[in-house]
């Protein structure tokens, strides 16, 4: 019988067990252009023992920046600052892959250096605020992204994605979940476009399809991941037809061989055996725990096959040495969500929505 505890290849990295740390928002790169500091380096390489670490959202390029000082994978600063994170993860024996991240719609204007309107699939503002340095902040009608656009932030993801291996990271993975920019495309409400990137499902999955395949291009599908969140209503997104759509985007991008494909279940939990059975490749999930986080009750979750790896956020967060815990049945700590989005005076610290739990 198979454990979270076994190990597993993915790609050409043979991991020594099935639990990964999930991506978490942490809005703590304070160094020059947006970039990790040594606290990061530290920080993750408490973590090394996990299977596979997943960073933080990393924006591709400058207008894919959604949250107060978050970290870029698009400049030279940047490039070396993360150096120093991934040389401590490999002194401890660790994997990790550089997690990127463009927001979209989801910004607002005073975060950036110089102000800049978010971009989107189509001119729909989305509901709700976001954190800027200046206090929450109304979204704002993000600028509708042109062919020319689109076709430029592909080879920006591409880019990334050079940077990331050039400053060490073992691979990336690609965040097509929680309301960002390659969910908007997917969606039914952020995209209302009628060219070849919207309408139909199979339109709708081009912009998503274009992105993994230029990032597979670059630094090869096996060091490629994807992460999905079918019906995940977060950043207010609409998918009517999402038992529609992601069938349709597994059939498309199946073929690469990519690394893996991550799956947040949020609002339609029967939908993941589906993908599970029609994915060829290997399987992380993120269980659906509503008001909670994934925790020792979900490891049969490997045994049932219901899944490959795991990933957990909150408890990672807490317990820096979670598999070991997990494993021995040690006490676990539970994160303080008090000083999440700021509460800790420090900034914003890691950020466990739904996606991360």
């Amino acid at each position: 019988m198979t454990t979270a505890f076994d190990p597993i290849k993915v790609g050409p990295y043979e991991l020594k067990n099935r639990i990964a740390m999930a991506p978490m928002t942490r809005s703590r790169a304070y160094g020059p252009d947006r970039s990790p500091s040594l606290m990061a380096a530290e920080y993750y390489s408490q973590r090394a023992s996990a299977g596979l670490i997943v960073t933080e959202g990393t924006q591709p390029n400058v207008i894919g920046q959604g949250y107060p000082f978050t970290p870029g994978l698009h400049n030279d600063s940047q490039v070396q600052a993360w150096r120093q994170v991934t040389e401590a993860v490999h002194d401890k024996g660790g994997v990790i892959f550089a997690q990127l991240m463009h927001t979209g719609r989801i910004g607002h204007p005073a975060n950036y250096d110089t102000p800049l309107t978010s971009t989107g699939p189509s001119a729909v503002q989305a509901a709700g605020q976001t954190f800027t340095p200046e206090g929450m902040k109304n979204f704002v009608v993000p600028v509708e992204m042109t062919a020319d656009d689109i076709r430029q932030t592909v080879e920006d993801f591409a880019s990334a994605a050079r940077n990331a291996i050039d400053a060490g990271f073992d691979g990336v993975e690609i965040h097509g979940a929680n309301g960002y920019l390659l969910q908007q495309f997917l969606s039914t409400n952020a995209n209302t476009r009628t060219d070849e990137w919207g309408g139909s499902p199979r339109n709708r999955i081009r912009f998503t399809t274009e992105v993994v395949e230029a990032v597979a291009a670059a630094i090869g599908a096996s060091r490629t991941g994807l992460r999905i969140s079918p019906a995940n209503p977060f950043n207010d997104i609409v998918e009517d037809d999402y038992t529609e759509t992601y069938p349709l985007l597994l059939e498309a991008i199946n073929p690469l061989g990519l690394a893996y494909l991550h799956v947040m279940e949020t609002m339609a939990p029967d939908l993941t055996p589906v993908l599970r059975e029609q994915w060829n490749g290997i399987f992380m999930l993120n269980p659906v725990t509503p008001g909670w986080r994934t925790g020792v009750e979900h490891l049969p979750l490997i045994e049932d096959r219901a899944a490959d790896i795991l990933s957990f956020g909150q408890l990672f967060m807490a317990n820096p040495d979670l598999p070991h815990r997990l494993a021995t049945g040690a006490p676990l700590n539970e994160a303080d969500m008090s000083k999440a989005y700021g509460g800790d005076g420090a900034g914003y610290t890691d950020y466990p929505t739904l996606e991360n739990s």
